[in-house]
Protein backbone atom coordinates (compact mmCIF):
# COMPACT_ATOMS: atom_id res chain seq x y z
CA UNK A 1 0.00 0.00 0.00
CA UNK A 2 1.43 3.04 -0.77
CA UNK A 3 1.96 5.86 2.03
CA UNK A 4 -0.21 8.42 1.99
CA UNK A 5 1.06 11.67 0.34
CA UNK A 6 1.94 14.52 2.36
CA UNK A 7 0.02 18.27 1.92
CA UNK A 8 0.78 20.46 4.19
CA UNK A 9 -0.57 23.87 3.98
CA UNK A 10 2.99 25.65 2.22
CA UNK A 11 3.01 22.75 -0.12
CA UNK A 12 2.02 23.97 -4.38
CA UNK A 13 -0.47 21.53 -5.86
CA UNK A 14 0.14 20.15 -9.76
CA UNK A 15 -2.19 18.75 -11.40
CA UNK A 16 -0.91 17.19 -14.18
CA UNK A 17 -1.80 16.97 -17.96
CA UNK A 18 -5.40 16.64 -17.58
CA UNK A 19 -8.32 17.76 -19.50
CA UNK A 20 -9.54 20.47 -18.40
CA UNK A 21 -13.30 22.10 -18.07
CA UNK A 22 -12.23 25.81 -17.18
CA UNK A 23 -15.87 26.36 -17.27
CA UNK A 24 -15.96 29.63 -19.54
CA UNK A 25 -18.22 31.08 -21.83
CA UNK A 26 -17.08 29.01 -24.63
CA UNK A 27 -17.35 26.07 -22.66
CA UNK A 28 -14.17 24.97 -24.15
CA UNK A 29 -12.14 21.68 -23.47
CA UNK A 30 -8.32 22.02 -22.68
CA UNK A 31 -6.74 18.81 -23.40
CA UNK A 32 -3.14 17.89 -21.77
CA UNK A 33 -3.13 20.72 -19.35
CA UNK A 34 -1.80 21.46 -15.66
CA UNK A 35 -3.63 23.67 -13.38
CA UNK A 36 -1.34 25.01 -10.81
CA UNK A 37 -2.51 25.58 -7.48
CA UNK A 38 -0.61 27.88 -4.58
CA UNK A 39 -2.25 28.79 -1.75
CA UNK A 40 -5.88 28.64 -1.41
CA UNK A 41 -5.97 30.41 -5.36
CA UNK A 42 -5.36 28.69 -8.65
CA UNK A 43 -1.94 30.33 -9.85
CA UNK A 44 -1.86 29.21 -13.79
CA UNK A 45 -3.32 27.30 -16.18
CA UNK A 46 -1.41 25.35 -19.43
CA UNK A 47 0.48 22.58 -20.69
CA UNK A 48 4.04 21.66 -19.47
CA UNK A 49 3.70 23.88 -16.39
CA UNK A 50 6.86 23.88 -14.17
CA UNK A 51 6.02 22.29 -10.81
CA UNK A 52 7.59 24.45 -7.95
CA UNK A 53 10.08 23.25 -5.26
CA UNK A 54 7.90 21.29 -2.51
CA UNK A 55 5.01 20.76 -5.45
CA UNK A 56 3.06 17.84 -4.75
CA UNK A 57 2.29 16.59 -8.29
CA UNK A 58 -0.77 15.05 -9.14
CA UNK A 59 -0.69 12.89 -12.53
CA UNK A 60 -4.11 13.75 -13.98
CA UNK A 61 -3.81 12.18 -17.51
CA UNK A 62 -6.43 10.16 -18.52
CA UNK A 63 -8.77 12.28 -16.01
CA UNK A 64 -11.07 15.38 -16.46
CA UNK A 65 -9.90 18.34 -14.11
CA UNK A 66 -13.19 20.51 -13.32
CA UNK A 67 -14.35 23.41 -10.46
CA UNK A 68 -16.01 22.43 -7.80
CA UNK A 69 -19.65 21.35 -8.02
CA UNK A 70 -22.18 23.54 -6.47
CA UNK A 71 -24.87 22.31 -4.27
CA UNK A 72 -27.61 25.50 -3.71
CA UNK A 73 -30.17 23.54 -1.77
CA UNK A 74 -29.68 20.55 0.47
CA UNK A 75 -31.33 19.84 4.13
CA UNK A 76 -28.11 18.74 5.11
CA UNK A 77 -29.63 17.83 9.01
CA UNK A 78 -31.61 15.29 7.56
CA UNK A 79 -28.63 13.29 6.19
CA UNK A 80 -28.61 10.89 9.50
CA UNK A 81 -31.61 9.44 8.04
CA UNK A 82 -30.18 8.68 4.42
CA UNK A 83 -32.59 6.71 2.28
CA UNK A 84 -35.30 6.49 5.15
CA UNK A 85 -38.04 7.75 3.25
CA UNK A 86 -37.17 6.50 0.08
CA UNK A 87 -41.01 6.09 -1.32
CA UNK A 88 -42.51 9.19 0.40
CA UNK A 89 -44.63 11.75 -1.64
CA UNK A 90 -43.84 15.32 -0.55
CA UNK A 91 -46.63 15.01 1.86
CA UNK A 92 -45.66 12.14 3.17
CA UNK A 93 -42.59 14.28 3.84
CA UNK A 94 -44.34 17.06 5.23
CA UNK A 95 -46.30 15.02 7.79
CA UNK A 96 -43.14 13.05 8.94
CA UNK A 97 -40.95 16.40 9.69
CA UNK A 98 -43.37 19.39 9.77
CA UNK A 99 -46.40 17.82 11.59
CA UNK A 100 -45.19 15.15 13.43
CA UNK A 101 -41.21 14.13 14.14
CA UNK A 102 -39.43 17.41 12.64
CA UNK A 103 -39.63 18.97 16.41
CA UNK A 104 -37.85 15.67 17.79
CA UNK A 105 -34.46 16.63 16.66
CA UNK A 106 -31.76 17.86 19.42
CA UNK A 107 -28.82 20.18 18.88
CA UNK A 108 -26.43 16.63 18.51
CA UNK A 109 -28.89 15.08 16.23
CA UNK A 110 -28.38 18.49 13.62
CA UNK A 111 -24.97 18.12 14.42
CA UNK A 112 -24.72 14.36 13.38
CA UNK A 113 -27.06 14.74 9.99
CA UNK A 114 -24.47 18.12 9.20
CA UNK A 115 -21.41 16.50 9.71
CA UNK A 116 -21.98 13.51 7.74
CA UNK A 117 -23.47 15.42 4.78
CA UNK A 118 -20.65 17.74 4.67
CA UNK A 119 -18.27 14.97 4.15
CA UNK A 120 -20.15 13.60 1.71
CA UNK A 121 -20.28 16.05 -0.26
CA UNK A 122 -17.12 16.84 -0.64
CA UNK A 123 -16.31 12.68 -0.98
CA UNK A 124 -18.51 13.67 -4.03
CA UNK A 125 -16.49 16.63 -5.80
CA UNK A 126 -19.09 19.07 -4.07
CA UNK A 127 -16.61 21.48 -2.71
CA UNK A 128 -19.73 23.87 -1.62
CA UNK A 129 -23.15 23.41 -0.25
CA UNK A 130 -25.91 26.13 0.69
CA UNK A 131 -27.22 23.78 3.85
CA UNK A 132 -30.85 24.98 3.70
CA UNK A 133 -31.10 24.47 7.49
CA UNK A 134 -35.04 24.89 8.45
CA UNK A 135 -34.93 22.61 11.45
CA UNK A 136 -33.54 25.22 14.11
CA UNK A 137 -36.19 25.50 16.56
CA UNK A 138 -33.14 27.02 18.83
CA UNK A 139 -30.12 28.70 18.40
CA UNK A 140 -28.55 25.94 20.18
CA UNK A 141 -29.39 23.76 17.24
CA UNK A 142 -28.19 26.49 15.11
CA UNK A 143 -24.63 26.36 16.78
CA UNK A 144 -24.90 22.48 16.04
CA UNK A 145 -25.29 23.31 12.88
CA UNK A 146 -22.41 25.49 12.23
CA UNK A 147 -19.84 23.90 14.08
CA UNK A 148 -20.48 20.52 12.28
CA UNK A 149 -19.79 22.39 9.33
CA UNK A 150 -16.67 24.05 10.32
CA UNK A 151 -15.35 20.57 11.04
CA UNK A 152 -15.15 19.86 7.79
CA UNK A 153 -12.98 20.89 4.71
CA UNK A 154 -15.62 21.97 2.40
CA UNK A 155 -17.19 25.20 1.44
CA UNK A 156 -20.75 25.95 2.79
CA UNK A 157 -23.40 28.72 2.97
CA UNK A 158 -25.75 28.48 6.06
CA UNK A 159 -29.10 28.99 5.06
CA UNK A 160 -31.17 29.25 8.60
CA UNK A 161 -34.67 28.44 8.93
CA UNK A 162 -37.22 26.94 11.30
CA UNK A 163 -40.17 25.36 9.84
CA UNK A 164 -41.71 25.07 13.54
CA UNK A 165 -42.33 28.61 14.20
CA UNK A 166 -42.92 31.89 11.78
CA UNK A 167 -40.37 33.09 10.44
CA UNK A 168 -41.64 36.84 11.49
CA UNK A 169 -40.82 35.37 15.16
CA UNK A 170 -37.73 33.88 14.93
CA UNK A 171 -35.76 36.02 12.51
CA UNK A 172 -37.23 39.29 14.85
CA UNK A 173 -35.54 37.61 18.29
CA UNK A 174 -32.67 39.02 19.84
CA UNK A 175 -30.85 35.48 20.05
CA UNK A 176 -31.12 35.36 16.15
CA UNK A 177 -29.45 38.67 15.57
CA UNK A 178 -27.17 37.24 18.65
CA UNK A 179 -26.30 34.04 16.37
CA UNK A 180 -25.78 35.89 13.33
CA UNK A 181 -22.89 38.47 15.14
CA UNK A 182 -21.19 35.70 16.68
CA UNK A 183 -21.27 33.21 14.45
CA UNK A 184 -21.21 34.84 10.67
CA UNK A 185 -17.81 36.91 10.70
CA UNK A 186 -17.47 37.05 7.25
CA UNK A 187 -15.10 34.12 6.89
CA UNK A 188 -15.47 33.08 2.41
CA UNK A 189 -15.81 29.81 3.82
CA UNK A 190 -18.94 29.95 5.67
CA UNK A 191 -21.70 32.52 3.96
CA UNK A 192 -25.13 32.83 4.87
CA UNK A 193 -28.93 32.95 3.99
CA UNK A 194 -32.20 33.03 5.33
CA UNK A 195 -34.01 30.20 4.62
CA UNK A 196 -38.26 30.67 4.98
CA UNK A 197 -41.30 30.15 2.56
CA UNK A 198 -43.85 32.84 1.54
CA UNK A 199 -47.36 30.99 2.06
CA UNK A 200 -49.49 33.38 -0.12
CA UNK A 201 -51.63 34.42 3.02
CA UNK A 202 -52.49 38.28 1.75
CA UNK A 203 -51.79 39.65 5.37
CA UNK A 204 -48.42 38.47 4.07
CA UNK A 205 -47.41 37.28 7.66
CA UNK A 206 -43.66 36.48 5.90
CA UNK A 207 -42.83 40.28 5.83
CA UNK A 208 -40.84 41.11 8.71
CA UNK A 209 -38.44 38.28 8.00
CA UNK A 210 -37.46 39.80 4.50
CA UNK A 211 -37.20 43.06 6.43
CA UNK A 212 -35.11 40.98 8.74
CA UNK A 213 -32.98 39.70 5.95
CA UNK A 214 -32.82 43.43 3.89
CA UNK A 215 -31.29 44.73 7.71
CA UNK A 216 -28.89 42.47 7.72
CA UNK A 217 -28.14 42.37 3.77
CA UNK A 218 -28.20 38.99 3.61
CA UNK A 219 -30.40 36.74 0.85
CA UNK A 220 -33.54 34.95 1.31
CA UNK A 221 -34.15 31.39 -0.46
CA UNK A 222 -37.17 30.05 -0.62
CA UNK A 223 -39.19 26.81 -1.88
CA UNK A 224 -41.24 28.60 -4.19
CA UNK A 225 -43.82 26.94 -6.81
CA UNK A 226 -44.48 23.67 -5.09
CA UNK A 227 -47.36 22.04 -5.50
CA UNK A 228 -49.70 21.73 -2.11
CA UNK A 229 -47.22 24.55 -0.31
CA UNK A 230 -46.25 27.65 -2.02
CA UNK A 231 -48.12 29.27 -5.02
CA UNK A 232 -47.80 31.87 -7.66
CA UNK A 233 -49.42 34.54 -4.77
CA UNK A 234 -46.24 34.18 -2.83
CA UNK A 235 -44.22 35.07 -5.43
CA UNK A 236 -46.66 37.97 -6.35
CA UNK A 237 -46.80 39.24 -2.82
CA UNK A 238 -42.79 39.47 -2.83
CA UNK A 239 -43.21 40.94 -6.07
CA UNK A 240 -45.18 43.45 -5.19
CA UNK A 241 -43.10 44.49 -1.40
CA UNK A 242 -39.83 44.97 -3.59
CA UNK A 243 -38.67 41.51 -1.96
CA UNK A 244 -37.46 39.69 -4.96
CA UNK A 245 -33.92 40.75 -5.75
CA UNK A 246 -30.89 39.38 -7.60
CA UNK A 247 -29.89 37.33 -4.93
CA UNK A 248 -33.18 35.54 -4.32
CA UNK A 249 -33.11 31.98 -5.02
CA UNK A 250 -36.02 30.10 -5.79
CA UNK A 251 -36.25 26.47 -4.55
CA UNK A 252 -38.16 23.93 -7.15
CA UNK A 253 -39.93 26.82 -9.13
CA UNK A 254 -41.71 24.19 -10.48
CA UNK A 255 -45.46 24.77 -10.73
CA UNK A 256 -45.65 28.31 -11.23
CA UNK A 257 -47.20 30.23 -14.02
CA UNK A 258 -45.42 32.13 -16.69
CA UNK A 259 -45.98 35.44 -15.07
CA UNK A 260 -44.21 34.21 -11.95
CA UNK A 261 -41.16 33.10 -14.29
CA UNK A 262 -41.30 36.62 -15.67
CA UNK A 263 -41.54 38.44 -12.23
CA UNK A 264 -37.96 36.15 -11.25
CA UNK A 265 -36.39 36.94 -14.89
CA UNK A 266 -37.64 40.53 -14.70
CA UNK A 267 -36.11 40.84 -10.65
CA UNK A 268 -32.43 39.10 -11.70
CA UNK A 269 -33.23 36.02 -9.57
CA UNK A 270 -32.32 32.28 -10.39
CA UNK A 271 -34.05 28.78 -9.38
CA UNK A 272 -32.47 26.13 -7.60
CA UNK A 273 -33.50 22.89 -9.15
CA UNK A 274 -33.76 19.61 -7.45
CA UNK A 275 -34.88 16.84 -10.59
CA UNK A 276 -34.60 14.24 -8.51
CA UNK A 277 -36.38 15.61 -5.79
CA UNK A 278 -39.26 16.98 -8.05
CA UNK A 279 -39.54 13.89 -10.10
CA UNK A 280 -40.36 11.53 -7.83
CA UNK A 281 -42.02 13.37 -4.90
CA UNK A 282 -43.99 15.71 -6.48
CA UNK A 283 -43.55 19.61 -6.83
CA UNK A 284 -43.95 19.74 -10.18
CA UNK A 285 -42.49 18.74 -12.86
CA UNK A 286 -38.58 19.42 -13.44
CA UNK A 287 -39.00 23.55 -15.19
CA UNK A 288 -35.68 23.47 -16.61
CA UNK A 289 -37.68 23.05 -20.06
CA UNK A 290 -39.96 26.30 -18.74
CA UNK A 291 -37.35 28.30 -17.43
CA UNK A 292 -35.00 28.47 -20.30
CA UNK A 293 -37.53 30.04 -22.38
CA UNK A 294 -37.36 33.00 -19.79
CA UNK A 295 -33.58 33.50 -19.62
CA UNK A 296 -33.26 32.83 -15.81
CA UNK A 297 -30.24 31.46 -14.24
CA UNK A 298 -30.32 28.08 -12.71
CA UNK A 299 -28.27 26.15 -10.47
CA UNK A 300 -28.53 22.24 -9.26
CA UNK A 301 -29.19 20.81 -5.66
CA UNK A 302 -30.19 17.26 -4.98
CA UNK A 303 -32.54 18.37 -1.43
CA UNK A 304 -32.28 15.87 1.12
CA UNK A 305 -30.40 11.79 1.54
CA UNK A 306 -33.77 11.13 3.51
CA UNK A 307 -34.37 10.32 0.22
CA UNK A 308 -32.09 10.79 -2.89
CA UNK A 309 -27.89 10.25 -4.01
CA UNK A 310 -25.65 13.47 -2.33
CA UNK A 311 -24.06 14.05 -5.56
CA UNK A 312 -24.40 16.39 -8.09
CA UNK A 313 -23.93 13.99 -11.09
CA UNK A 314 -27.56 11.95 -10.32
CA UNK A 315 -28.44 15.64 -10.40
CA UNK A 316 -26.90 16.42 -13.74
CA UNK A 317 -28.16 13.21 -15.38
CA UNK A 318 -31.59 13.62 -14.34
CA UNK A 319 -32.18 17.29 -15.06
CA UNK A 320 -30.49 16.00 -18.80
CA UNK A 321 -33.32 13.08 -18.81
CA UNK A 322 -36.30 15.20 -17.41
CA UNK A 323 -36.03 18.60 -19.97
CA UNK A 324 -35.58 16.15 -23.02
CA UNK A 325 -37.97 13.93 -21.82
CA UNK A 326 -40.21 16.64 -21.71
CA UNK A 327 -39.28 18.30 -25.13
CA UNK A 328 -39.94 15.01 -26.61
CA UNK A 329 -43.56 14.57 -24.92
CA UNK A 330 -44.44 18.27 -26.24
CA UNK A 331 -43.19 17.90 -29.40
CA UNK A 332 -44.98 14.34 -29.99
CA UNK A 333 -48.69 15.81 -28.93
CA UNK A 334 -47.94 18.03 -31.91
CA UNK A 335 -46.87 15.70 -33.73
CA UNK A 336 -43.74 16.75 -34.51
CA UNK A 337 -39.82 15.30 -34.00
CA UNK A 338 -37.26 16.62 -32.23
CA UNK A 339 -34.03 16.18 -34.14
CA UNK A 340 -31.25 18.23 -31.90
CA UNK A 341 -31.79 18.58 -28.32
CA UNK A 342 -32.23 22.00 -26.84
CA UNK A 343 -30.42 21.21 -23.35
CA UNK A 344 -26.98 19.86 -23.50
CA UNK A 345 -24.62 18.16 -21.35
CA UNK A 346 -22.02 21.52 -21.57
CA UNK A 347 -25.06 23.67 -19.79
CA UNK A 348 -26.39 21.23 -16.89
CA UNK A 349 -22.17 21.08 -16.14
CA UNK A 350 -22.38 24.95 -16.36
CA UNK A 351 -25.39 25.04 -14.22
CA UNK A 352 -23.58 22.26 -11.36
CA UNK A 353 -20.52 24.36 -11.48
CA UNK A 354 -20.87 28.45 -12.22
CA UNK A 355 -24.52 28.37 -11.93
CA UNK A 356 -24.01 27.38 -8.21
CA UNK A 357 -21.39 29.90 -8.23
CA UNK A 358 -23.87 32.92 -9.55
CA UNK A 359 -26.34 31.92 -7.11
CA UNK A 360 -24.70 32.62 -4.25
CA UNK A 361 -22.94 35.77 -4.88
CA UNK A 362 -19.71 34.00 -5.82
CA UNK A 363 -19.30 34.53 -9.53
CA UNK A 364 -16.30 36.10 -9.34
CA UNK A 365 -14.10 33.58 -7.77
CA UNK A 366 -15.87 30.24 -7.61
CA UNK A 367 -17.55 27.93 -10.24
CA UNK A 368 -14.41 28.16 -12.94
CA UNK A 369 -11.13 27.26 -13.82
CA UNK A 370 -9.06 30.46 -14.67
CA UNK A 371 -5.45 31.64 -12.82
CA UNK A 372 -6.68 34.01 -9.64
CA UNK A 373 -9.69 32.03 -9.00
CA UNK A 374 -10.52 30.18 -5.62
CA UNK A 375 -8.71 26.74 -5.71
CA UNK A 376 -12.10 24.71 -5.74
CA UNK A 377 -11.06 22.04 -7.99
CA UNK A 378 -12.16 18.24 -8.74
CA UNK A 379 -10.16 15.48 -10.71
CA UNK A 380 -12.25 12.71 -12.04
CA UNK A 381 -10.23 9.81 -12.71
CA UNK A 382 -10.69 6.08 -12.11
CA UNK A 383 -8.43 4.02 -13.81
CA UNK A 384 -9.74 1.11 -12.60
CA UNK A 385 -12.99 1.59 -14.21
CA UNK A 386 -13.44 0.91 -17.85
CA UNK A 387 -16.20 3.71 -17.63
CA UNK A 388 -12.88 5.93 -17.57
CA UNK A 389 -12.38 5.43 -21.31
CA UNK A 390 -12.75 6.38 -23.96
CA UNK A 391 -12.61 9.65 -23.53
CA UNK A 392 -14.17 11.61 -26.07
CA UNK A 393 -16.97 14.13 -25.10
CA UNK A 394 -15.61 15.48 -21.86
CA UNK A 395 -19.04 16.95 -20.80
CA UNK A 396 -20.95 14.13 -21.61
CA UNK A 397 -18.40 12.07 -19.82
CA UNK A 398 -19.08 14.34 -16.82
CA UNK A 399 -23.20 14.13 -16.89
CA UNK A 400 -23.82 11.03 -18.15
CA UNK A 401 -20.63 8.55 -17.41
CA UNK A 402 -19.18 9.83 -14.22
CA UNK A 403 -19.93 9.10 -10.60
CA UNK A 404 -19.06 9.96 -7.23
CA UNK A 405 -16.44 6.87 -7.33
CA UNK A 406 -14.84 8.24 -9.74
CA UNK A 407 -13.74 11.54 -7.89
CA UNK A 408 -10.16 11.00 -7.52
CA UNK A 409 -8.60 14.15 -5.88
CA UNK A 410 -10.98 17.17 -4.70
CA UNK A 411 -9.55 20.71 -3.48
CA UNK A 412 -10.81 23.25 -1.62
CA UNK A 413 -9.64 26.44 -0.58
CA UNK A 414 -6.32 24.96 -2.03
CA UNK A 415 -6.49 22.37 0.17
CA UNK A 416 -6.48 18.54 -0.77
CA UNK A 417 -9.51 17.09 0.90
CA UNK A 418 -9.04 13.96 -0.95
CA UNK A 419 -6.55 12.25 -3.01
CA UNK A 420 -6.57 9.10 -4.67
CA UNK A 421 -10.32 7.98 -3.88
CA UNK A 422 -9.89 8.59 0.00
CA UNK A 423 -10.75 11.40 1.95
CA UNK A 424 -7.87 13.44 3.67
CA UNK A 425 -7.77 14.76 7.21
CA UNK A 426 -11.72 13.09 8.23
CA UNK A 427 -12.77 11.20 10.66
CA UNK A 428 -15.49 9.43 9.44
CA UNK A 429 -15.62 6.96 12.11
CA UNK A 430 -15.94 9.58 14.04
CA UNK A 431 -19.35 10.53 12.43
CA UNK A 432 -20.55 7.14 11.63
CA UNK A 433 -20.94 6.80 15.67
CA UNK A 434 -23.05 10.31 15.98
CA UNK A 435 -25.07 9.28 12.86
CA UNK A 436 -25.29 5.95 15.07
CA UNK A 437 -26.69 7.67 18.07
CA UNK A 438 -29.02 10.03 16.09
CA UNK A 439 -31.19 6.80 14.75
CA UNK A 440 -30.83 5.26 18.17
CA UNK A 441 -32.24 7.63 19.37
CA UNK A 442 -35.11 8.58 16.97
CA UNK A 443 -35.89 4.72 17.08
CA UNK A 444 -36.32 4.71 20.57
CA UNK A 445 -38.41 7.61 20.94
CA UNK A 446 -40.86 6.63 18.17
CA UNK A 447 -40.87 3.48 18.73
CA UNK A 448 -40.46 -0.04 16.26
CA UNK A 449 -43.79 0.23 15.60
CA UNK A 450 -44.34 4.12 14.00
CA UNK A 451 -40.49 3.72 12.83
CA UNK A 452 -41.71 1.21 10.97
CA UNK A 453 -44.78 3.11 9.77
CA UNK A 454 -43.18 6.23 9.58
CA UNK A 455 -41.57 4.80 6.16
CA UNK A 456 -45.12 4.83 4.81
CA UNK A 457 -46.86 7.13 6.65
CA UNK A 458 -50.62 7.66 6.57
CA UNK A 459 -51.78 11.11 5.71
CA UNK A 460 -54.13 12.74 8.95
CA UNK A 461 -57.20 14.79 7.37
CA UNK A 462 -55.76 18.35 7.81
CA UNK A 463 -55.18 21.59 5.82
CA UNK A 464 -51.60 19.70 4.85
CA UNK A 465 -52.66 19.01 1.09
CA UNK A 466 -53.28 23.02 1.14
CA UNK A 467 -50.18 24.24 3.60
CA UNK A 468 -48.41 22.12 5.78
CA UNK A 469 -46.82 24.93 7.65
CA UNK A 470 -47.72 24.75 11.56
CA UNK A 471 -47.36 28.34 12.52
CA UNK A 472 -50.22 29.37 10.08
CA UNK A 473 -53.52 28.22 9.66
CA UNK A 474 -53.93 29.94 6.23
CA UNK A 475 -54.90 27.46 3.46
CA UNK A 476 -55.59 27.95 0.17
CA UNK A 477 -56.51 25.27 -3.06
CA UNK A 478 -53.94 28.11 -5.10
CA UNK A 479 -51.12 25.36 -4.38
CA UNK A 480 -52.86 22.86 -6.34
CA UNK A 481 -53.41 24.60 -9.41
CA UNK A 482 -51.24 25.90 -12.00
Amino acid sequence: MNEPTDFGPERPVLLRGGTVLPMDDGHSVLPGTDVLVVGDRIAEVGPDLPAPDGAVVVDATGGIVMPGMIDTHRHMWQTAMRGYGADWTLTQYFVWYYLEYGKLWRPEDVHAGNLLAAIEAIDAGVTTVVDWSHGLRTVDHADAAVDALRAVPGRFVLAYGNIQAPPAEWTGAPEFRDFVDRRITGDDMLGFQIAFDVTGDPAFPEKPAFEAARDLGVPVTTHAGVWGATSDDGIRLMYEHGFMTPETVYVHAASLSADSYHRIAATGGSISVSTESEQSAGQGYPPTWAIRAHDIPVSLSMDTSVWWSGDLFSAMRTTLGADRSREHMEAHARGETITHCSLRADQVVDWATRGGARAIGRADDLGSIEAGRKADIVLIKNDASPVSFPLLNPYGHVAFQAQRGDVHTVLVNGRVVKHEHRLVGVDLAAARREVERTVEYLRSTLGEEAWQKGMNPDIPETKILDNPYTYTDYHSAATHSR
